[in-house]
C-alpha cells in the first residue's frame, strides 16, 4: 500500500468501503471532511509547486467517492480537504508538511514572505469543481 511521507496509508478503496459501511449503519447522508495528504512541496523560483502527487491522490479519492455515490448509491453530500491553503500541521507542528492547493512562502521557523501562490492542484481542482466532477473521467 502506498504511504505519504509521514507514513499515512493512501487507500482510496478504503474511503469507498468506509462510506458504504457507515451508511449501512446509520442510513443518513454523509459528508467527507478533512481528507487529504500532507506532502513536502518544493516550490520553484516563482513559488509554483507542481504537485502531481496531490492531484493523483485527489483523483483517486474523489473517483472512489463518485463510485460510492453513482454505483453503490451512497448519499454523500460533499467533500472537503483538511485545508485549501498551506498551514502549520496540527499533528506535527511543521510547515513543511503541506496540505493545500495554495503554497505559502513560510518555513518551519516562521521565516518567509507569506506570499501565496496557487499550486498545480489548485487549477486541477478548480476544473473538477467547474465540471461538477466530470473532469475526473478525463484522466481515466
Amino acid at each position: 500500500m502506498k504511504e505519504t511521507p509521514w507514513g499515512w496509508p493512501v487507500d482510496p478503496l478504503g474511503l469507498r468501503y468506509c462510506l458504504n459501511k457507515i451508511y449501512d449503519r446509520i442510513q443518513k447522508p454523509l459528508f467527507i471532511v478533512e481528507n487529504d495528504m500532507g506532502a513536502i512541496d518544493k516550490a520553484d523560483e516563482n513559488d509554483y509547486v507542481e504537485d502531481d502527487y496531490r492531484i493523483d491522490y485527489l483523483q483517486d479519492h474523489l473517483s472512489a467517492m463518485a463510485d460510492a455515490i453513482n454505483i453503490d448509491k451512497i448519499p454523500c453530500l460533499g467533500y472537503t480537504m483538511w485545508a485549501p491553503i498551506d498551514l502549520v500541521s496540527l499533528s506535527t507542528g511543521e510547515m513543511k508538511k503541506r496540505h493545500g492547493f495554495v503554497y505559502v512562502d513560510m518555513d518551519d521557523k516562521g521565516n518567509g514572505t507569506l506570499k501565496r501562490t496557487p499550486k498545480k492542484s489548485y487549477n486541477w481542482m478548480k476544473h473538477v469543481i467547474e465540471t461538477n466532477g466530470a473532469a475526473l473521467d478525463e484522466n481515466n
